[in-house]
């Protein structure tokens, strides 16, 4: 498939493209997962938006993953009565636990989150509204935090702040974060991601929310405190997690912007160790929600990322309110697509050789994935229930496509995220001697979206006797054009 792209793509909705028109035309440029942030919106109206994406999805004969982004423990001050003020170097301002969220002046303001008071001491650095203004704490008095500003500028209303160098005790789930999983969970959504988890423990307690609402959706760990990188939490989280998000926003404000390349690429290293897909995120193509078309520094960032292993680069602010979303989806698209081309990508396994498989199923979707650097392998058929093998698969940098081939539209949705598999929802369910028909069936759906041709060599996996989640325990290589002469 010439232009089958293996990076995926996750867009954020917003006001700028949250209508089906828009959905419709943003799926066809190469969506494949889209991301709904429940920092904004009612309940109904990420109802009403999933159906959108579920309807548009269909409408182009492609399967689209929904990622639920939980707000998390979003600390800001709050508003002003004029609705900002400006802040100047050296001068001294107060953050008021004790004031009302909406009479801040030019001499405090409150704050949503109360304790912060008991997470500064003098001494102690504060960066707000992203990093853009900072102030340092001089003295704690009952619950006034008194600083002294050493970045001025504008802040306005309900800017977020952050504590550089992380320590801030915040919980990872607000008691909001709790009802809106059981919103997310109510929709189908496919992916859950948690913000600001501290450690492991935070996205297992996350997990069990989820598991009790009766939902399988894949668990989310965004990256993005100061905490969460140190190497006995970030390995905690990521085998706690399904997918890790390298959240660069408030991750670039609390360890440091110069920090952050290092930690992405840490991650994209660790994280094929513990099977975990990767999404590198935020300001990819930032300058995409004014202009048509991305700088060169971005364009560049998205390639990087691409040829680390990433299996996933996201739009924010770009596709949920910028004035060119499809234009920087298909930005993101060429931009994978001719990077994936290159002969620097690696053709190995990124799984550590010395992790041994945790099962039966991985150890045959590493053997699968050998098998395919060593002969002239056009494609992968993998008969999946569960999504398993084709994880496996995906954590292997290759150039051969993967079919998941899956009766559960669960899994198909979930497959969405993971690099290099396309989702194939199928509608028969196989008996336990049915491998020979299930063999003919998944050639003739690949003959039918052109992914192979009749003198093409296919590796097939699948479970034997079929039919039972978990259970892939078999390989074999076949020639297209023979399988319908037997």
């Amino acid at each position: 498939m010439e232009n089958f792209r293996r990076t995926k793509i996750v867009a954020t909705l917003g006001p700028a493209s949250e209508s089906p028109k828009m959905l419709g035309k943003m799926i066809k440029a190469g969506v494949n997962v889209v991301r709904l942030t429940f920092s904004h919106g009612t309940a109904d109206e990420h109802r009403m938006r999933a159906e959108n994406v579920r309807i548009a999805a269909k409408e182009n004969g492609v399967c689209v993953g929904i990622l639920a982004d939980m707000q998390g423990p979003k600390i800001r001050c709050g508003k002003f009565i004029s609705g900002k003020t400006m802040l100047t170097i050296g001068q001294h301002f107060i953050l008021d636990g004790a004031m009302s969220l909406d009479e801040g002046n030019d001499e405090r303001v409150g704050l949503t989150y109360k304790e912060l008071v008991g997470d500064v001491e003098p001494g102690a650095r504060l960066l707000l509204n992203d990093g853009l203004l900072v102030m340092d704490v001089d003295k704690v008095i009952g619950e006034e935090i008194h600083c002294t500003v050493v970045v001025g500028g504008v802040l306005s209303n309900n800017k977020g702040i952050n504590r550089a160098g992380g320590g801030l005790s915040a919980a990872a789930l607000t008691e909001k974060d709790k009802e809106d999983i059981k919103t997310a969970c109510a929709i189908g959504v496919d992916y859950i991601a948690i913000s600001f988890p501290r450690n492991g423990a935070d996205m297992d307690y996350a997990r069990s929310l989820v598991r009790a609402e009766g939902s399988n959706a894949g668990m989310v760990a965004k990256v993005e405190r100061a905490e969460a990188v140190l190497p006995e939490n970030l390995s905690s989280i990521m085998e706690a997690s399904d997918v890790v998000m390298v959240a660069r926003g408030d991750l670039g404000v609390e360890i440091g912007d110069a920090a952050v390349p290092p930690v992405q690429k840490l991650i994209l290293r660790e994280a094929p160790k513990h099977n975990v897909a990767v999404i590198v995120a935020t300001q990819m193509m930032e300058s995409m929600c004014e202009n048509p078309i991305p700088t060169r520094a971005e364009v560049n960032d998205c390639a990087n990322a691409v040829l680390d292993g990433t299996d996933a680069v996201m739009l924010s602010g770009e596709s949920a309110a910028g004035k060119y979303p499809v234009e920087a989806v298909l930005a993101m698209h060429r931009t994978c697509l001719e990077t994936e081309k290159q002969k620097v990508l690696p053709s190995t396994s990124t799984r550590d050789p010395r992790f041994p498989p945790h099962s039966i199923d991985e150890c045959l979707a590493r053997q699968a994935m050998e098998t395919s650097h060593l002969l002239p392998i056009a494609a992968i058929a993998a008969f999946t229930h569960s999504g398993n093998t084709v994880l496996y698969m995906s954590r292997h940098l290759t150039r051969v496509p993967i079919y998941a081939l899956t009766p559960s539209a669960e899994t198909a949705g979930r497959v969405t995220m993971f690099r290099n598999v396309i989702p194939k929802p199928i509608s028969e369910e196989y008996g336990e001697t049915d491998a020979p028909r299930a063999t003919r069936d998944g050639i003739a759906i690949m003959l039918y979206d052109k992914l192979v041709q009749d003198e093409d060599m296919v590796i097939m996996t699948l479970g034997t006797p079929m039919g039972k989640a978990g259970g892939t325990n078999a390989m074999k290589i076949v020639r297209v054009g023979e399988v319908f002469n037997r």
